[in-house]
């Protein structure tokens, strides 16, 4: 597993819900402070105006100099929402996590969770942020339980006052300590990550207190009681040198593209020109990116061909995946936008890219088509049956689409799972970061005696054994 090492303290220790496992949010599970993603949104979509972004700075400037508390600095904020409608604002949440939130989450923190997950242990998030903040990665996360600062809320719409006690500093040990009352946790036995030394009276109150991504007081703190300490580097502020892949990686692709232009002129195709071109990029690109890849049922990219080869569409870097995978003789089925880029719309044209249009089901039926006909000329399709990239590592519902081609042309169906393809490029990323990802390439699946009134139970059972491979 890429992230064994991090986790190898968890799988080595005690199980059961006896032990707890206490998440901070901010800088802890995502990169960041998650207030600061939902002003941008405010600011963005016209909702927060410089008056309102205003008097926030000026509500944590007079924190942070000690001239207000906790309550105070969250009471000044939240005027911004007097009046404001709660149903309205759990669906901003909802959204602001999916657009922003969730590609601040550290691949490392997930492996966490996942790791405590497996154990059966106990886990919260325990932040002094809002459930608004906190409950849409719960759900993502599997995280059961969200302890944190309150709003009050009247006839459903927010007042504009918090309700107290609030979760910070001594709160969080307050709200720890009751829901270890009310599930059995031993706190001596349990966990506690956290970047900041203001929470320092749960970081006491627990056996196993890990400063995770620790500020400079709690750094110098952990040093002094030899606590553990880990820093994320996965998300956050680029460094240098993962810019500099990037830009290599990308370039990459222009290269592997000029390498094979002497074929076309020999050989008069493009096809040729394509396998060069992709088998190239894929080997240059994860090189140059940092990216190793490391694929379980490897012989099944190559037992049965032609095939459909479905994939969960997790990130950008799925291409270059692809391409370092299937290598030759396939073509990829992608959005009409892709054709509109000026860089890369004729060159995935050229290599045989069959595009689109998401949102008119008629027109996408119908350029279906010469995928079919790509299939029974001996060309493999790459498609990914969610149709758009998702947030997070949870699937998407897959569509029919790629079912009805491989029924149609009378070729199995082979089902690549990535497994953590987000921890190198989440979903609005712009820059990779170097990582292992995980590959596990299923047997193909004959589709020569499916019905079309059994496809359903048939896509249900792909879609289990994605979830069940994943472990979501």
């Amino acid at each position: 597993m890429p992230w064994a090492e991090i986790t190898r303290e968890i799988d080595e220790g005690p199980a059961g819900p006896h032990v707890g496992a206490f998440f901070d949010l901010d800088r802890t599970l995502v990169a960041g402070f998650s207030i600061f993603t939902f002003l941008l949104d405010g600011l963005l979509g016209g909702r927060i105006g410089p008056a309102g972004i205003a008097q926030f700075l000026r509500g944590a400037l007079w924190f942070q100099l000690g001239q207000t508390g906790f309550s105070g600095f969250v009471s000044e904020t939240l005027t911004l929402l007097g009046g404001a409608s709660e149903n309205d604002f759990e669906a901003l949440a909802e959204r602001v996590f999916a657009e922003r939130m969730a590609a601040d989450v550290y691949p490392e923190a997930r492996a966490l969770v996942q790791a405590h997950l497996r154990k059966g242990h106990t886990l919260a998030i325990v932040s002094s942020a809002t459930r608004y903040q906190a409950e849409p990665l719960a759900r993502d996360l599997g995280i059961p339980h969200v302890l944190c600062t309150r709003l009050e809320v009247e006839n459903g719409r927010f007042t504009g006052r918090v309700m107290k006690p609030t979760c910070y500093g001594e709160g969080k040990l307050h709200a720890a300590r009751q829901l270890a009352g009310e599930r059995g946790v031993d706190l001596t036995q349990s966990f506690f990550y956290t970047d900041s030394d203001e929470d320092l009276p749960l970081l006491e109150g627990v056996g196993r207190p890990r400063p995770t991504n620790p500020n400079t007081r709690l750094a110098a703190i952990a040093r002094r009681r030899g606590w553990p300490t880990r820093t994320f580097w996965t998300r956050g502020t680029p460094a240098l040198m993962d810019v500099v892949r990037t830009s290599l990686a990308i370039g990459s692709f222009f290269s592997a593209v000029v390498v094979g232009l002497p074929i076309i002129a020999l050989d008069r195709g493009t096809r040729r020109w394509a396998n060069v071109a992709a088998t190239t990029w894929g080997e240059l690109g994860t090189a140059l990116a940092g990216i190793e890849v490391r694929v379980s049922g490897e012989a099944h990219l190559w037992s049965h061909r032609p095939a459909v080869f479905i994939f969960n569409h997790q990130s950008a870097v799925d291409v270059l995946l692809l391409c370092k995978l299937l290598r030759r003789d396939f073509v990829a089925i992608s959005k009409q936008e892709v054709r509109k880029n000026p860089f890369f719309g004729p060159l995935f044209a050229a290599a045989g890219t069959v595009f689109i249009d998401r949102f008119n089901r008629s027109k996408a039926i119908e350029a279906l088509r010469p995928a079919i006909e790509a299939l029974e000329s001996g060309l493999s399709i790459a498609i990914a049956p969610e149709g758009t990239r998702m947030p997070t590592p949870r699937l998407g519902r897959f569509k029919k689409g790629a079912f009805h081609l491989a029924m149609a042309a009378g070729v199995p169906i082979v089902p690549l799972v990535f497994r953590n393809a987000l921890d190198a490029l989440p979903k609005h990323g712009f820059i990779l970061r170097p990582t292992t990802i995980e590959v596990v390439v299923h047997p193909p699946i004959s589709t020569a005696s499916w019905q079309h009134g059994d496809l359903e139970t048939h896509i249900a059972e792909i879609e289990r054994l994605y979830a069940d491979t994943m472990g979501v």
